[in-house]
């Protein structure tokens, strides 16, 4: 079975743990080169396992078993690599989410999608973020800025379904209440700030999305949310 969303083809595929957040399934992008596809799942795993910095091109062509020139035919060097396989991850979460939530409603929707992000977020690698920022800035910008992006474009369909299902506020600023969330997540990320409160991620992810929920839910959203948590699915 296939699902045309987004300008994405996507089928269901079999679970794979891949750099910075590796748990969630992953669907193949069709114009993606089965070849590379393999070059960019095994390569990030590598660099999860051993970091991107200790990891060099040499280490990575022994690894997957293939000559350097085979990966030079999809990269120019080690920094696209990395480029490509964050590309590959946020397109491919974009599409894996889209597909799976879209007939939810809109409180389900934004509780799946945010699991999502709390659950790649725990698990990222705070080596791997560290040699990212450090040695590869204009890469790791570039992604925070699309996968931002990504968070941004949810909430403000999310919002818009909410609103049109009678779930949230019909007077609520869309654009600025997406731009604030995005802020506060990027935000929650401070490791000086967790460690000097001695917070989890988890715990502070949990207490802005409650927050979140009840400052764009109304009377109806509010009761359904409240629901969820008596059931103990939130």
């Amino acid at each position: 079975m296939q699902y045309v969303l987004h300008n994405c083809i996507i089928k269901p595929r079999k679970r794979f743990y891949i750099f910075m957040f590796p748990s969630f399934f992953v669907n193949k992008l069709t114009t993606m080169d089965e070849k590379f596809e393999k070059i960019i799942i095994e390569s990030a795993a590598l660099f999860r396992k051993y970091g991107i910095r200790s990891l060099s091109m040499d280490d990575i062509s022994r690894e997957l078993g293939i000559s350097k020139k085979t990966i030079y035919q999809y990269v120019a060097n080690k920094a696209e690599l990395i480029e490509k396989i964050l590309e590959w991850f946020t397109n491919n979460n974009l599409c894996m989410r889209s597909e799976k939530n879209h007939e939810a409603n809109a409180i389900d929707d934004l509780l799946s999608f945010s699991l999502i992000v709390q659950e790649e977020s725990n698990e990222s690698t705070p080596a791997i973020l560290f040699d990212l920022q450090k040695y590869y800035p204009d890469v790791f910008k570039r992604f925070s800025v699309k996968k931002n992006e990504l968070v941004f474009d949810h909430l403000k369909r999310n919002m818009l379904k909410g609103i049109e299902e009678g779930l949230y506020r019909t007077d609520l600023d869309v654009d600025l209440v997406s731009h604030l969330y995005v802020k506060k997540l990027t935000d929650s990320h401070d490791v000086d700030f967790l460690n000097t409160h001695q917070l989890s991620f988890s715990r502070v992810f949990e207490v802005m999305f409650d927050n979140h929920i009840r400052g764009i839910s109304n009377e109806k959203g509010l009761a359904y949310f409240e629901s969820k948590k008596v059931k103990k699915q939130l």
